[in-house]
Order: C-alpha cells, then structure tokens, then sequence
C-alpha cells in the first residue's frame, strides 16, 4: 500500500493497441539491431551504441515513427534514440528503418522520464525533442504535462551548452504552459524566438500525420526552441 502511495505520476496513458502481423515480426527480427532494453543499472554509452561520436538528439513519444525515420534520413550527421511506450507505433518505426536501412536511429520502449533520469549521461544530448504530447488539457490533470519544473531542470541536466530542446503542440494552452516553465530559468535556456515567444514551424521537423488532420480541422501548432546556455544549474 505504501509503494502505491508515492507512485510516480505518469504523463503518459499506456495504450499497447494491437500490433499488425507486421509489427510483431518486426520486434523479432529487428529489436535486436534496433532496439535497446531499458536496464536503470547501466547508463547508455552512445558511442558504443551507434558506432561513432555523432550528436546524440533524443525524441520523447515519437508516435508511429514516420518524422523520426524522415529526420533520421535528413540528417545523416546525427544519432537519434526515440522513446516510445505504445508498441504499435515502436513496431511500425522497426520496419521503417530495415526497409530503408537507416542506420542513426535506436529505439526504446519504456517510461521516458525513468530513461532520461536513470540512464541518460549528464551533458551528453545534442538536442531533445517532444512533439505533440498528451495536453492533459482538464485542470485537474495539468500535474501530469511532462513539462514541469523538474523537467526543465532535468533537460539542462542533460543538453550540452548550446543543445537544444524543441517542442510542438497544438493545443495552444499546453504551449503556453511550456513557454513559462521554460522561460522562468532564462538563466538556463534562452528562447531562439526573436519575440520571446514561439517560432514558425522550422524546416527541421516534418509535418505528421496528426498534425496534418489537424490543420483539416482548422488548429493551430505552436513551435517552442530553447537553446541551452553555459551555465549549470544548482544541485539545491
């Protein structure tokens, strides 16, 4: 009863879903090259990982994996791990990479805030990722965002000097909500939007299948990058 107390709260709804015939091949024959198994006993070596010293940018919840893949193919530059929970969306990404033999890519399925807080080096990560994310949009559940104080503590924890972290949304309210938590440690990230506010959608980030069904039905998305400065932030 006492562990049940002190559960964490999740920022996310665990929703397995059914997997294709295709989807479940996909984990046998390609989780061993893709995949990496979360063990909060061993902090990831991303060089042995991917085979090089590219920069490392990490994607949070990456849905089905098509503007992860589409990424991964545009910059060839860069590793990108993605974290993902809905096994769907992690098995349909697994085919994507083997058919197109994409190489910079890696894959977990478990908690993402356990990954980022057990297994990811301090200042190892080139750029963080989150797009589109659960709103939470009732009040009542704002305390279940992924964006909260800690996070943004944890994000300079993690983001070299002059990484970068990005969001989207189009739920203007949680936007507005990543703007101020973000902006309230200036002394940690600055804003790359000229007004302090949000940025146009940059050629970077592909237009998803949601957002997409989305701009059909007249919403708006709201880009955010923050850069993250030199200075690090206190251990109190």
């Amino acid at each position: 009863m006492e562990e049940n107390r002190h559960r964490p709260i999740r920022s996310f709804v665990l929703r397995t879903g059914r997997m294709t015939p295709g989807q479940e091949r996909a984990f046998k024959e390609y989780w061993p090259r893709y995949g990496v198994d979360f063990d909060p006993a061993q902090p990831l070596d991303f060089s042995a990982l991917f085979g090089n010293r590219n920069p490392v940018w990490v994607e949070i919840g990456f849905g089905d994996g098509e503007s992860l893949a589409t990424m991964a193919r545009a910059f060839p530059e860069r590793n990108y791990l993605g974290i993902e929970v809905h096994t769907p969306g992690v098995g349909h990404l697994l085919l994507k990479l083997a058919e197109e033999d994409i190489g910079n890519v890696r894959v977990m399925s478990a908690d993402a805030m356990e990954i980022l807080r057990q297994v990811i080096p301090a200042s190892s990560l080139s750029g963080v990722q989150l797009f589109f994310p659960d709103p939470w949009h009732k009040k009542k559940h704002h305390k279940r965002r992924i964006v909260q104080p800690a996070f943004v503590e944890l994000m300079a924890t993690l983001l070299k000097p002059g990484g970068l972290f990005h969001a989207a949304t189009d739920w203007e309210d949680y936007a507005e909500h990543m703007l101020r938590h973000f902006s309230a440690r200036d002394d940690l990230f600055e804003n790359l939007s000229d007004s302090n506010g949000y940025l146009p959608q940059p050629d970077s980030r592909p237009t998803t299948k949601f957002e997409r069904r989305g701009q059909r039905l007249g919403h708006g998305v709201w880009d955010l990058m923050f850069r993250r400065t030199s200075v690090q932030p206190s251990s109190g």
